[in-house]
């Protein structure tokens, strides 16, 4: 921690990275960091790799800071919920900071602060700014709140304990607007997620005995309904709220022939143990991968269920 409060002090022009397609996480640390910097009057940049974010994220401070263009004068990165280089989205040349809770985390930079005990990445940054005395005021932690709540699934996880809540604690007391946090997180949705959920639970299939749910979202689907990829993930995690669902599985079509899987689950499933067997990451309860074009959604679920059915 000392090397990275060093580093940050010795730099000139400091970008502070999410990931691509970001969550309020990832999001939500880097507008943290992007608050502590201006504080130090440091020449800072916002950027993410994504040109289209979820708007229900634009409540987080400074959203409207956030460019898709990674500056050439930058001579530090703080890279913030990346478990990888590939979830930058860009090759980033100068010195990086890699600040995470992923235990699938490789880590990848010069100076890497990574907890992977941690239930958010704004967690670990909770932590950093309080063992460094480094005060956290309102912006701060309406920011380090959302992804808190994000990450903790409303504090429903399995992974949420005392110290999630004390932390907690500590953000609304520093002047966390947790109110509006909740509204758009928890409650916010689009005309076209609304319709994409309902073509995704009509859709849906169950195996081994309703112990899986299974959501295959093609191209047109997404098209039909206007909705986004993040637009998936409500169907995908309320899926778990069946009784006897404990994985829910998601396979959706991109634009480039590939797919995306997405893997909730509940109990003792190891979502991760799946991922993992296609290069993906994330956590026991949350992970996600990618599948390449020669994968179809029809041949990519048999594969799937033929690993869950090892596991199970």
């Amino acid at each position: 921690m000392k090397e990275i409060i060093k580093r940050i002090d010795s730099a000139k022009h400091i970008v502070v990275v999410a990931h691509i397609n970001p969550d309020a996480d990832s999001l939500g640390s880097a507008s943290a960091m992007y608050t502590h910097l201006l504080r130090l009057h440091k020449k800072v940049s916002f950027f993410c790799a994504s040109k289209n974010i979820n708007p229900k994220l634009s409540f987080i401070p400074w959203f409207e800071k956030i460019r898709n263009s990674f500056p050439s004068s930058a001579d530090l990165a703080i890279t913030l919920d990346c478990a990888s280089l590939s979830r930058l989205g860009i090759e980033i040349d100068c010195d990086l900071i890699n600040i995470d809770h992923h235990k699938s985390n490789s880590q990848f930079a010069m100076y890497n602060l990574v907890d992977s005990l941690c239930i958010s990445t704004s967690q670990v940054l909770c932590n950093f700014f309080q063992i460094h005395g480094i005060s956290i005021n309102k912006k701060m932690a309406t920011s380090l709140y959302a992804g808190l709540l994000d990450d903790s699934d409303g504090f429903m996880s399995d992974d949420v304990n005392g110290m999630v809540f004390a932390t907690s604690n500590m953000l609304i007391e520093s002047g966390a607007d947790y109110k509006l946090c909740n509204k758009y997180i928890m409650k916010y949705q689009s005309l076209a997620s609304l319709k994409l959920k309902a073509t995704m639970l009509t859709n849906m299939s169950l195996f081994n005995d309703a112990k899986i749910a299974l959501f295959l979202v093609s191209t047109e689907d997404m098209k039909k309904t206007g909705a986004i990829a993040e637009d998936c993930e409500s169907a995908l995690e309320e899926a778990l709220y069946l009784p006897t669902v404990e994985l829910s599985i998601l396979l959706k079509e991109n634009k480039n022939g590939t797919l995306k899987g997405s893997l909730r689950s509940c109990g003792d499933f190891d979502a991760l143990s799946i991922a993992s067997k296609f290069n993906g990451g994330g956590h026991k309860s949350r992970s996600g991968f990618t599948m390449n074009s020669e994968y179809t959604l029809q041949s990519a679920s048999q594969e799937i269920l033929k690993l869950v059915n090892k596991e199970i």
